[in-house]
Protein backbone atom coordinates (compact mmCIF):
# COMPACT_ATOMS: atom_id res chain seq x y z
CA UNK A 1 0.00 0.00 0.00
CA UNK A 2 1.41 3.16 -0.99
CA UNK A 3 0.66 6.61 1.34
CA UNK A 4 0.39 10.29 0.45
CA UNK A 5 4.03 12.01 1.69
CA UNK A 6 1.94 13.96 3.69
CA UNK A 7 -0.79 10.57 5.35
CA UNK A 8 0.25 10.27 8.47
CA UNK A 9 0.20 6.60 9.00
CA UNK A 10 3.10 6.00 11.67
CA UNK A 11 3.16 5.02 14.95
CA UNK A 12 5.37 6.95 17.41
CA UNK A 13 7.01 2.73 18.19
CA UNK A 14 7.40 2.73 14.28
CA UNK A 15 8.76 5.71 13.83
CA UNK A 16 11.26 5.45 16.98
CA UNK A 17 12.42 2.06 15.17
CA UNK A 18 12.59 3.21 12.32
CA UNK A 19 14.85 6.30 13.38
CA UNK A 20 16.81 4.26 15.79
CA UNK A 21 15.74 6.84 19.13
CA UNK A 22 13.65 6.82 21.98
CA UNK A 23 10.03 7.62 21.35
CA UNK A 24 10.91 10.61 23.97
CA UNK A 25 13.00 12.15 21.86
CA UNK A 26 10.29 12.32 19.68
CA UNK A 27 8.22 13.55 22.33
CA UNK A 28 10.48 16.16 23.10
CA UNK A 29 10.36 17.34 19.84
CA UNK A 30 6.94 17.60 19.74
CA UNK A 31 7.11 19.69 23.53
CA UNK A 32 9.91 22.05 21.74
CA UNK A 33 7.70 22.43 18.44
CA UNK A 34 9.81 21.16 15.94
CA UNK A 35 7.43 18.89 14.89
CA UNK A 36 3.32 18.43 15.08
CA UNK A 37 2.40 15.08 13.90
CA UNK A 38 -1.13 14.37 13.59
CA UNK A 39 -3.62 13.20 15.99
CA UNK A 40 -5.84 10.06 15.63
CA UNK A 41 -9.74 10.22 17.30
CA UNK A 42 -7.88 8.23 20.34
CA UNK A 43 -5.19 10.93 20.67
CA UNK A 44 -2.47 8.64 19.26
CA UNK A 45 0.68 10.36 17.59
CA UNK A 46 0.35 9.20 14.00
CA UNK A 47 3.66 10.48 11.78
CA UNK A 48 3.85 11.17 7.83
CA UNK A 49 6.77 10.46 5.93
CA UNK A 50 6.91 14.42 5.70
CA UNK A 51 7.70 14.28 9.28
CA UNK A 52 9.80 11.52 9.53
CA UNK A 53 12.58 13.33 6.89
CA UNK A 54 11.96 16.44 9.06
CA UNK A 55 12.92 14.32 12.38
CA UNK A 56 15.70 12.88 9.95
CA UNK A 57 17.10 16.41 9.11
CA UNK A 58 16.34 17.71 13.44
CA UNK A 59 18.39 14.38 13.85
CA UNK A 60 20.89 15.49 11.32
CA UNK A 61 21.47 18.85 12.92
CA UNK A 62 21.65 17.80 16.41
CA UNK A 63 23.97 14.80 16.07
CA UNK A 64 26.34 15.77 13.18
CA UNK A 65 26.82 19.11 13.45
CA UNK A 66 26.16 19.78 17.18
CA UNK A 67 22.96 22.45 17.03
CA UNK A 68 21.16 22.51 20.00
CA UNK A 69 17.48 22.29 20.22
CA UNK A 70 16.87 26.44 20.09
CA UNK A 71 19.11 26.54 17.37
CA UNK A 72 17.22 23.58 15.18
CA UNK A 73 14.19 25.39 15.68
CA UNK A 74 15.59 28.82 14.32
CA UNK A 75 17.46 26.75 11.21
CA UNK A 76 14.18 25.67 10.54
CA UNK A 77 12.19 28.45 10.80
CA UNK A 78 14.68 30.06 8.43
CA UNK A 79 14.62 27.34 5.86
CA UNK A 80 10.54 27.68 5.75
CA UNK A 81 11.07 31.06 4.95
CA UNK A 82 13.56 30.26 1.73
CA UNK A 83 11.36 27.72 0.81
CA UNK A 84 8.43 30.19 0.58
CA UNK A 85 10.43 32.70 -0.78
CA UNK A 86 11.86 30.32 -3.53
CA UNK A 87 8.47 29.09 -4.63
CA UNK A 88 7.24 32.35 -4.39
CA UNK A 89 10.00 33.16 -6.50
CA UNK A 90 9.27 31.02 -8.97
CA UNK A 91 5.91 31.89 -9.49
CA UNK A 92 7.28 35.47 -10.41
CA UNK A 93 9.35 33.88 -13.13
CA UNK A 94 6.68 31.78 -14.32
CA UNK A 95 4.49 34.86 -14.50
CA UNK A 96 7.29 37.08 -16.40
CA UNK A 97 8.23 34.25 -18.90
CA UNK A 98 4.39 34.22 -19.57
CA UNK A 99 4.51 38.04 -20.19
CA UNK A 100 7.47 37.96 -22.33
CA UNK A 101 6.34 35.33 -24.65
CA UNK A 102 2.99 36.53 -25.19
CA UNK A 103 4.62 39.69 -27.01
CA UNK A 104 1.33 42.26 -26.72
CA UNK A 105 0.22 44.35 -24.08
CA UNK A 106 -3.19 44.05 -22.30
CA UNK A 107 -6.33 46.20 -23.89
CA UNK A 108 -6.48 47.78 -20.90
CA UNK A 109 -2.91 48.97 -20.52
CA UNK A 110 -0.60 51.66 -21.60
CA UNK A 111 2.55 51.02 -23.02
CA UNK A 112 4.90 53.53 -22.58
CA UNK A 113 8.88 53.14 -24.23
CA UNK A 114 11.50 55.83 -23.29
CA UNK A 115 13.43 56.64 -26.78
CA UNK A 116 16.14 59.38 -25.94
CA UNK A 117 15.65 61.77 -23.37
CA UNK A 118 11.52 62.03 -24.85
CA UNK A 119 8.81 59.78 -24.13
CA UNK A 120 5.95 57.84 -25.74
CA UNK A 121 3.05 57.54 -24.50
CA UNK A 122 0.56 55.12 -27.00
CA UNK A 123 -2.53 54.68 -25.30
CA UNK A 124 -5.10 52.36 -26.76
CA UNK A 125 -8.17 53.63 -28.24
CA UNK A 126 -12.10 52.45 -26.54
Amino acid sequence: MIHNYDEPVYLISIVAKILDIHPQTLRQYERENLICPSRSNGRIRLYSQRDIDKIKLILRLTRELGVNLAGVDIILRLKDNVDGMEKEIAELRHEVQKAKSSHSVAPDKALVTTRSIYEMIIFEDK
